[in-house]
C-alpha cells in the first residue's frame, strides 16, 4: 500500500462519512471491483494514453454513471485523470478497511473439517465479538485435512483448535 492509494482512499471515505453513505460507497466500490475483476482489460483501456481522456471519461460513465452514485463515478474519473486508474484495486482494498474500523467490524475467516451447524456458526461469532468489542463478518471455510476442530483468523491473529495443529503439537514435543 502506497501513501498515494492511501490518500485517494481516505479522501473518498471523508465524504462517504459527511454524506453519511459509508456502506452505499462500500457497495458501489465492490460492483466496480466486480467488473473490474471480469473484464481486467478495462484498466488497460482507462490508463491507454493512446485513448484521449475524454473518451476515457465518457466510458466510465457509460459503464458505471447510473449504477453507482455520482462522487464514486467522480472518484474513479480523478483516478483516470491523473494516470493512478491502475491503483483502483488498492484504493478500494484500502477503503474497505475504513469501512470496517468506521463500523467496529472484524472480519474472521473459520476453517472446518466439516460444515458447521448454524447453532455453532452463531456461538463462534458471539465468542469472537465479546474478543474483539466488534461485530463479526465470518466467512466459513471447508478444509478436511484440518481432521477436526476449529481455526480462526480475525484481524492477524490465528486461533487454532484444530486435530491437526495439536498433532503437530505432539509430534514437536516427541521429536524435542
Amino acid at each position: 500500500m502506497t501513501q498515494t492509494e492511501r490518500e485517494y482512499a481516505v479522501a473518498l471515505f471523508a465524504l462517504a462519512v459527511e454524506e453519511d453513505s459509508v456502506e452505499e460507497y462500500n457497495s458501489a466500490l465492490s460492483l466496480v471491483g466486480s467488473v473490474i475483476a471480469e473484464n481486467p482489460e478495462y484498466i488497460d483501456l482507462l490508463a491507454s494514453p493512446a485513448i484521449v481522456l475524454e473518451e476515457r471519461i465518457q466510458a466510465i460513465d457509460e459503464a458505471f454513471g447510473a449504477h453507482i452514485p455520482e462522487n464514486v463515478a467522480s472518484f474513479l474519473k480523478i483516478l483516470c485523470e491523473n494516470s493512478h486508474i491502475r491503483i483502483l484495486e488498492a484504493c478500494i482494498e484500502e477503503y474497505r478497511k475504513l469501512a470496517m474500523v468506521f463500523s467496529k467490524t472484524a472480519v474472521a475467516e473459520i476453517f472446518s473439517a466439516v460444515e458447521l451447524s448454524d447453532e455453532q456458526k452463531k456461538g463462534i461469532c458471539v465468542k469472537l465479538e465479546k474478543l474483539t468489542g466488534k461485530s463479526i463478518d465470518a466467512t466459513y471455510i471447508i478444509d478436511e485435512s484440518l481432521i477436526g476442530g476449529v481455526k480462526i483468523e480475525v484481524e492477524g491473529k490465528t486461533f487454532d483448535g484444530t486435530v491437526k495443529h495439536r498433532l503437530s503439537q505432539v509430534k514437536d514435543v516427541i521429536i524435542g
